[in-house]
C-alpha cells in the first residue's frame, strides 16, 4: 500500500510503501494518534524502516495502491 504523508511547512511529502495489510490499519493508526494525547505517529515501510511524524505537524495522509510501471516502449 502506498502512503503519502504531508507535513506542515515541509516542501515535499513523504512517500513510502507500507507494510500494513490494509488501508483500515493505517486509518486506525492515524485516527488513534489524532484522538489520543500521543505526540508522534509512526509508520513502517516494506523494508522495515520507520517514519516518525509529529502529530501536530501532520497535514494529510493519502492512501493508494502502487502503480506498476511498464517496461520498454509499449504503452499499457
Amino acid at each position: 500500500m502506498e502512503v503519502k504523508i504531508g507535513v506542515q511547512h515541509a516542501p515535499r511529502e513523504l512517500v513510502l510503501e507500507s507494510a500494513a495489510d490494509s488501508a483500515e490499519e493505517i486509518i486506525e493508526t492515524v485516527t488513534e494518534a489524532l484522538t489520543s494525547k500521543k505526540s508522534l505517529v509512526t509508520f513502517e515501510d516494506d523494508r522495515g524502516r520507520r517514519v516518525i511524524v509529529p502529530v501536530d505537524k501532520l497535514a494529510y495522509v493519502e492512501l493508494g495502491e502502487p502503480v506498476a510501471r511498464g517496461v520498454g516502449f509499449t504503452a499499457a
